[in-house]
């Protein structure tokens, strides 16, 4: 009889035998002990289809990263038209690579004027470890404050400031001079000091479960930045482009950032992120030492020109301008008495239940009828909705018709 552990004893030609599935548990490395296990064979527009044709409608768009939707037209043909001219060439900022310039004044065009100069990397965590950088570059200080619930990445400079402790006690010890707030208080903020080089929030916190600050929040967080000397680090990989209503959420606020890390749809479904500062603050990692951020694959010209084509569409598209009419949809559609709370900004949404085991039978009975939707990190009592931007009314209606049936 065949075991997981035995795969590797067979010929390529008797591997067709071996489920895809069984594959996948034995030599894929895996991060959970349950993973979903939808063999997807190809994508298109708002759905994903199974070998067997079964389709499944997308409401968290690869946790926000398919904006479009999958397998865009525009955004293949730039994919393909840039891998028939060149790939990689030479570690980041050596070759003038015309993907990378194009994009990045492209968004810059779209950005306050501070905001002027792009780090391309190749995720949201990579982002945020060279952010982090560049704030103890440019302040001098080792001290960074971010809050409770909050999500940076998993590397080991992201983890040191994730705000939940279960992900982190099992990895310390992790980087120190470290500072947790309460997201949304206030009165916390008097406890950044003239030791800290910067804070780091997200303006939406999205893994808490659809956490949405008051305006003066952010607005004294600015203000309390300023007082001390501290740069101030928005973290948008899941908010950014226009997935709030607005292509930024800090937009929302009245303020602006410090540095702006960027991640998820930026790329238009391929793998790449960014920190956005000024030229003057960026350039400190130029010299003095040289090299002192340094990348291989961060900015891939295939990346960028997938990502400017994605920027393009949801421009020419007006998307941005559609998603809170949309959201509001859901918010209205979606009603029952087992729903203790919804939360909602732009298409982000949180569904809140009794606990994680209703959720998780309500989110499993979805996926059985064709709506594939999750749960957050740091809420997992709570049902994710983020699908990509183009879902139509007809679409937000079948889909919360499929939520209602499964919670009943």
């Amino acid at each position: 009889m065949l075991t997981l552990g035995e795969t590797h004893y067979f010929s390529p030609e008797r591997l067709f035998m071996i489920s895809n599935r069984q594959l996948f548990l034995s030599h894929v490395a895996q991060t959970s002990p349950a993973p979903l296990l939808l063999e997807i064979e190809r994508a298109e527009g708002m759905y994903m289809y199974e070998a067997n044709g079964k389709k499944y409608l997308d409401l968290i768009a690869g946790i926000s990263v398919s904006n479009l939707g999958h397998s865009h037209p525009e955004v293949v043909n730039a994919v393909k038209e840039q891998a028939e001219k060149y790939m990689h060439l030479m570690v980041y900022g050596e070759f003038v690579e015309s993907p990378q310039v194009k994009y990045a004044k492209r968004l810059t065009e779209f950005l306050p004027e501070n905001l002027n100069n792009v780090y391309f990397t190749n995720s949201g965590a990579e982002a945020t470890e060279g952010a982090m950088k560049l704030a103890k570059r440019i302040t001098g200080r080792t001290q960074f404050v971010s809050f409770k619930n909050g999500y940076h990445g998993s590397t080991q400079g992201a983890l040191s400031i994730m705000g939940d402790e279960q992900f982190k006690r099992k990895f310390r010890p992790l980087l120190p001079d470290t500072l947790q707030l309460k997201y949304g208080n206030e009165t916390e903020l008097e406890k950044i000091s003239c030791r800290t080089a910067a804070v780091i929030l997200e303006p939406i916190q999205a893994e808490s479960g659809i956490t949405i600050p008051s305006k003066s929040f952010i607005q004294n967080l600015r203000v309390r930045c300023n007082e001390v000397g501290a740069l101030l680090i928005l973290d948008e990989a899941q908010t950014g482009l226009g997935r709030t209503g607005k292509m930024f959420a800090f937009e929302h606020y009245g303020i602006v950032p410090d540095i702006l890390l960027l991640a998820k749809a930026l790329g238009g479904g391929m793998p790449l992120g960014a920190f956005i500062s000024s030229k003057e603050i960026m350039d400190s990692l130029s010299q003095n030492p040289v090299l002192g951020h340094i990348t291989t694959f961060g900015g891939h010209p295939v990346c960028c020109a997938a990502g400017l084509a994605a920027f393009e569409v949801l421009l020419k598209e007006n998307l941005t301008q559609q998603v809170e009419a949309k959201g509001k949809l859901f918010e209205e559609l979606l009603v029952h008495p087992k729903l203790k709370s919804k939360r909602r900004i732009g298409l982000m949404m949180a569904l809140e239940f009794e606990n994680f085991e209703q959720n998780k039978r309500i989110i499993d009975r979805c996926i059985e009828s064709g709506v594939l939707t999750d749960w957050f990190l740091f809420s997992p009592e709570c049902m994710r909705i983020a699908p990509p931007l183009i879902i139509s009314d007809d679409e937000i209606h079948m889909a919360c018709s499929t939520i209602l049936k499964s919670i009943d």
